[in-house]
């Protein structure tokens, strides 16, 4: 007799939502953005053969995962599946059918995506589940496309941790993006694998699998299902999705930080530019308006304590847009108490 374990039935429940994303590029586009590499004669190898090319003039450069979470088309992925800005998404469902992708809504902070396609038929749609409600040792199932050649790949795992933050690239050439509040987990994930579902054992959607820590073993992350949740709703309220914006830069104090800087706490956000040619208060936000400084210290959040393990952005990240939050700063030796009303992020 067949095995009847709840891993299967929830495996054959999954499936069929989950989809392959493909990213293609016209041709002569492809050529304008690497003309010595298309025209060089000494780089032969480097010309797409006639097959790769297909009806419309376009060359698949690159893929990911993604599921569908409502009946009428609304795919879920990662917003750096679907980064490209010049590029055509082609939604392929597990029965193999593709569907041209419009981009509903990418989210300026994490890194999640909306798509939608288009079917006359009644699609298959990923249960979302509780991403606040976890429990290390949980276990979780992968699913996605493994390496953009693997359709259908399935990893089973567990919960490692939780609200992991850590800073991941795209590729090489991008900047490094701070991502937390990620789900940490064993099971499998590989390039490929990103914007698939993490799911618990029940197939309920609880993570959109994101990163993995290359060089390193069973080491993967999800960003939560609830971020993704917020910008659906945001999405089907405004047409857009709304995040709030406080409009400054900072770094973690600590006590080695603080040595050597010369501050005189040891804990809070240090307002601080990155970069000489970055501010460290962006002109007209919110942090400007309430009359934060460079070298002021964030203390509290609506007396709440920022630490390592609750930055501004973990605060930030619970609030809405037009919120009135009080904050408490340290400049010099003068404690005081900014309120300050949240924009919305561009």
């Amino acid at each position: 007799m067949p095995e009847q374990s709840q891993v299967i039935e929830t495996i054959k429940k999954v499936m069929p939502a989950v989809v392959s994303i493909t990213i293609s590029k016209d041709l002569k586009e492809l050529e304008k953005e690497m003309p010595e590499l298309f025209n060089s004669p000494y780089l032969p190898h480097l010309n797409i053969p006639p097959e790769k090319i297909d009806a419309h003039g376009r060359v698949q450069v690159g893929g990911g995962s993604g599921f569908i979470v409502h009946e009428s088309g609304i795919v879920l992925t990662n917003k750096h599946v679907i980064a490209e800005p010049h590029a055509n998404y082609t939604v392929i469902t597990n029965d193999n059918d593709p569907h041209e992708a419009e981009v509903l809504a990418r989210d300026p902070i994490n890194d999640v995506a909306i798509l939608r396609i288009k079917s006359r038929k009644k699609l298959p749609e990923v249960e979302l589940g509780n991403s606040e409600n976890l429990d290390l040792g949980q276990t979780v199932l992968a699913i996605g496309n493994a390496l953009g050649i693997f359709k259908n790949t399935v990893s089973e795992g567990i919960i490692s941790g939780l609200s992991r933050a850590i800073a991941a690239q795209a590729d090489p050439a991008s900047p490094p993006q701070e991502m937390r509040g990620l789900i940490q987990t064993d099971a499998a994930i590989n390039p490929g694998n990103s914007g698939g579902p993490l799911v618990d054992v029940f197939g309920r959607a609880i993570g959109i699998n994101a990163a993995v820590v290359f060089g390193a073993q069973n080491i993967g992350f999800a960003i939560p299902i609830k971020a993704a949740e917020r910008d659906l709703s945001d999405l089907k309220k405004f047409g857009r999705i709304k995040r709030p914006l406080l409009g400054l830069r900072y770094i973690m104090l600590n006590p080695d930080i603080k040595d050597k800087i010369g501050v005189a706490v040891d804990r809070g956000a240090y307002i601080v530019r990155e970069h000489p040619l970055d501010q460290a208060i962006i002109p007209k936000s919110p942090a400007e308006k309430a009359g934060l400084k460079e070298k002021d210290v964030v203390l509290e959040w609506n007396s709440q304590k920022i630490t390592q393990e609750k930055t501004i952005q973990d605060y930030l990240d619970d609030c809405a847009v037009g919120d009135v939050v009080n904050l408490k700063i340290l400049r010099g030796k003068k404690e005081s108490i900014l309120k300050v009303v949240l924009a919305e992020r561009k």
